[in-house]
């Protein structure tokens, strides 16, 4: 009797301590959803400020701190630095994202504009369309992002056109001149024949909302099967 009582608490504090353990998972992954609902509602908010200017770009303490903030820069392409991005999808598609550094008009900061998406030849898969890069100052209205993300590489450095990733300060040294750490997200319909239906930034909430349900569904198991097997069973 008295190891049958002993058993019964221990079962009894095992299950407790499941549970609260449980519980506070699925609270944590509420509380992650919580934060990344609210980076989602400030992106939003920032994306309908006005853009900043050339001027107003360039005293930003952090550029990167600013992402998704609407911009309307002034420079002067360096197309002889264009990069195309492999493997890169729009609207289900494979090709390139484009890739051009911009000196801003009256400073020597460059920053690295991600100008859209074009289709590659499959046939020939050395080539790289042709892009239409005035000579003259230029206005790009885009939008404060990241560099571009990266893609797992077989290869090491990447020196050539095509590049299946770009690696900010390597590029940076490859210019020889000082490289912005964001980039430019280009906006807008051109007469350059790219595509910039960029994906919205995902915010990953749903997964968080899933593991929470996940966690909760274990705690409301746990007390299932404690209650069938010690409470129920016993006094049956």
């Amino acid at each position: 009797m008295r190891n049958a009582l002993t058993r019964f608490w221990l079962i009894g504090a095992a299950a407790l301590a499941a549970l609260l353990l449980t519980l506070a998972l699925g609270r944590w992954q509420l509380d992650r959803a919580a934060q990344k609902e609210a980076v989602q509602l400030e992106l939003q908010q920032r994306s309908g400020l006005a853009p900043l200017d050339t001027a107003g770009f360039l005293a930003l303490p952090d550029a990167l701190a600013q992402v998704h903030r609407p911009v309307q820069l002034r420079g002067t392409w360096l197309p002889g630095h264009t990069v195309f991005l492999d493997n890169r999808q729009m609207q289900a598609k494979p090709g390139f994202y484009v890739l051009t550094p911009m000196q801003l008009a009256q400073s020597q900061a460059v920053v690295l504009v991600q100008r859209g998406w074009v289709a590659r030849n499959f046939v020939d898969r050395s080539s790289v369309p042709a892009i239409h890069t005035p000579a003259v100052e230029v206005l790009v209205e885009g939008r404060i992002a990241p560099p571009p993300s990266k893609l797992y590489a077989f290869g090491g450095e990447e020196r050539t056109a095509i590049r299946q990733n770009l690696d900010m300060a390597q590029f940076a040294a490859e210019l020889g001149r000082p490289l912005l750490a964001a980039s430019i997200l280009q906006t807008g319909a051109g007469a350059d024949g790219m595509l910039r239906d960029w994906p919205a930034p995902a915010s990953g909430v749903e997964k968080h909302y899933g593991y929470a349900f996940q966690w909760f569904g274990l705690s409301a198991l746990i007390v299932i099967l404690y209650v069938w097997f010690q409470v129920v069973r016993r006094f049956k």
